[in-house]
């Protein structure tokens, strides 16, 4: 029997034109897709748009189109950028599809019938711009995801029972593999903890929406909707029997990829709608950070959005894909820049891959007329062996790295092996043997240009769903056809073929000068129009100076009793990230011997959040919880504030274990 792989990416919302935020998550799966067929996974992938929603609604007015209109221009956009970049999705699904509507509506039925739907009557607080109902807000209060205003709803609606499901998704989390990273898992662990409301799952202020089923005056929640797709795109609810076959075949799903933004509604709606309808949940969720530019997370407002398009047009596609890859530690947030783009591109691809398939390649053309060369048992040295060594220890970490999502670690072990190879050949100057006559020099110099050529063989072969492009040129050039054929699962050391002829050889990655980084910075300029600020959101959203619940400054005098109730800890932090939309704040995760604390601190403007992972920090242990951008601190960082504002925290000369209470 064979094995089975069904990955997903989120479905994008058309409220935006595509650019690289969307395609970072895009080039991930897909790169995963491609490994698991070389892997001989029958594998199904899935993109598509998300096209319903009272946001998409007034979008379409405001452009003067209707919003079947207005989803379809920008549905095009996303289908025709991923072609474009060869991205390999078996379905591409929108959610104005027929066949979408009536799954959805079927899975609707199913969860009512089910008994965890009922009518009632939503007031509260509403964000447009998030599809997002904002539990204990007052009117006039941001959005804890965007920092908009939030707008006062008050409608009939039908409700989900999701506060019937809090214990089954704490013991669903109990499994470390269904979200990952650990830092989302802790985080979604802690919203569930402290309670779950009964979610309103349909409106019936605007019509754009698939009907809820016998009320057609209400359409679903556009949530319901979009995330109902996983399901609905391999057949569920259908009554042609090769679908319900598909679906049978392919649910639940291997790996659903997504940004850390929606990690809520993935990991507690989803889940708990599945629970309701009686399907299986999917096995592992993956949430990536953000790419950042200039330090803030790309998006329309800010103007700051990098096209795709743009990096195709001057470096191609897999430059792209292994800049992303290679360069950002998947999970964390990642900078983008068109400077980095460029020294990655020469130092890894022009001068790494790409030179040693050139030098390789070319050196067996001209001293053993195109065709793999005999090595020789008797002009073996211990530095072929060595080579041959690293090779096979590359295999093993690679495939070990990239099924734990440890894209950038997996690249790097990778381009280890190319380096060593660099090294193999200037030590070893097949040039210099190549002008020898003599049948020693002649059997070195065959040993050394296999050794180095099956080497070039396996890092082509790992890296291949990273740059397919490259890498399937390079395979051809080598005499080895189609690299799709390749059986991943049986790549070992000393496979390449004896007197395989090669192909045509040309340069796969030409090397990039100042000018690419200038003609990229050029086409954004000319794109991007004016752009309109952004209203600030009111100052109780932004995050203070310190951490929360740092009293103001007071010359009044304290007791030591005072002081004794004031329990100061040392903590270990584990993670740090900026907080969505808040400059000065940031979310870490702290370690302080008994647990570890989810604390917000304003002290964004001084650390970056990788400088601060692993740093022993001191920590008020015993404040009072306080909630900010609808997260919850349990703590605060004793920093001091020098002049200026820019806040320096209090450490340790000596080495401190995490837990430890300073008296």
């Amino acid at each position: 029997m064979s094995r089975k792989f069904y990955i997903t990416t989120p479905i994008y919302y058309v409220n935006a034109r595509p650019h690289i935020g969307h395609a970072y998550t895009t080039i991930a799966c897909d790169t995963i897709a491609r490994r698991q067929r070389l892997l001989g996974a029958e594998t199904f992938f899935l993109t598509g748009t998300d096209e319903h929603g009272q946001k998409i609604e007034r979008a379409a007015q405001a452009a003067g189109k209707t919003p079947q209109q207005y989803a379809d221009e920008i549905s095009a956009e996303f289908r025709q950028l991923w072609k474009r970049m060869g991205i390999s999705n078996d379905d591409f699904i929108r959610t104005t599809e027929e066949r979408h509507k009536k799954r959805v509506q079927e899975l609707f039925r199913q969860i009512r019938d089910n008994g965890y739907i009922y009518k009632g009557t939503y007031t509260g607080q509403y964000c447009v711009s998030d599809e997002l109902y904002v539990d204990g807000a007052q009117p006039g209060d941001p959005c804890p995801t965007c920092g908009r205003i939030t707008e006062t709803v008050h409608e009939e609606n039908y409700f989900f029972k999701l506060s019937a499901f809090q214990d089954k998704l704490l013991a669903l989390y109990a499994n470390p593999e269904f979200i990952r990273p650990e830092a989302r898992r802790n985080e979604v662990i802690s919203f569930v903890r402290s309670g779950l409301r009964d979610q309103s799952i349909s409106r019936s202020t605007f019509t754009w929406g698939i009907p809820v089923p016998d009320d057609p005056k209400h359409v679903i929640y556009v949530w319901f909707d979009a995330l109902a797709n996983y399901l609905t795109a391999i057949g569920y609810g259908s009554s042609h029997p090769g679908a319900q076959e598909a679906f049978k075949k392919f649910w639940p799903a291997d790996v659903q990829m997504i940004g850390k933004e929606i990690v809520r509604f993935h990991c507690v709606y989803w889940p708990a709608f599945l629970m309701a309808a009686g399907l299986p949940e999917p096995k592992t969720i993956v949430a990536h950070g953000w790419l950042l530019f200039e330090e803030s997370k790309m998006s329309k407002s800010r103007g700051n959005i990098v096209r795709t398009e743009t990096i195709l047009d001057v470096l191609g596609s897999d430059a792209l894909r292994y800049f992303l890859l290679r360069e950002v530690v998947f999970g964390q947030d990642g900078s983008f820049s068109f400077d980095a783009l460029v020294q990655r591109y020469n130092s890894d691809l022009a001068n790494g891959l790409g030179n040693l398939a050139s030098r390789t390649l070319t050196m067996i053309s001209r001293y053993f007329n195109g065709e793999v060369p005999y090595p020789s048992h008797a002009s073996k040295t211990a530095a072929d062996d060595a080579i041959a060594e690293v090779a096979r220890r590359t295999i093993r970490e690679f495939g070990a790295l990239f099924d734990q999502f440890q894209f950038s670690r997996a690249l790097e072990a990778a381009w280890a092996l190319v380096a060593a190879v660099d090294k193999y050949i200037v030590e070893n100057e097949p040039w210099a043997l190549g002008e020898k006559r003599d049948e020693e020099s002649r059997s070195r110099l065959a040993t050394v240009l296999y050794t180095a050529a099956e080497a070039l063989r396996i890092a082509t072969a790992l890296a291949y769903p990273v740059i397919p492009d490259a890498t399937a040129k390079i395979w051809v050039q080598m005499g080895l056809g189609d690299i799709k054929k390749l059986a991943l699962s049986d790549l070992g050391w000393g496979q390449l073929r004896l007197a395989t002829k090669l192909g045509d050889i040309q340069p796969v990655f030409p090397r990039a000068d100042k000018s690419a980084i200038e003609r990229m910075q050029k086409m954004e300029e000319e794109q991007r129009g004016p752009v309109a600020e952004t209203p600030a959101a009111p100052a109780q959203a932004n995050a203070p100076q310190l951490a929360p619940g740092a009293p103001a400054a007071t010359n009044e005098k304290i007791s030591i009793e005072d002081f004794a109730k004031i329990e100061l800890r040392v903590g270990l932090v584990k993670v740090a990230e900026r907080v969505p939309k808040a400059d000065k704040l940031l979310r870490l995760e702290i370690d302080i011997g008994t647990e570890v604390r989810q604390v917000l601190a304003g002290i964004a403007e001084a650390y970056a959040p990788e400088t601060l992972i692993g740093r022993k920090v001191v920590i008020v242990a015993n404040l009072a919880p306080r909630k900010l951008r609808g997260m919850e601190s349990n703590g605060m960082i004793v920093a001091a504030s020098l002049e200026g504002g820019k806040p320096v925290l209090a450490g340790f000369l000596e080495d401190v274990p995490a837990g430890a209470r300073l008296k």
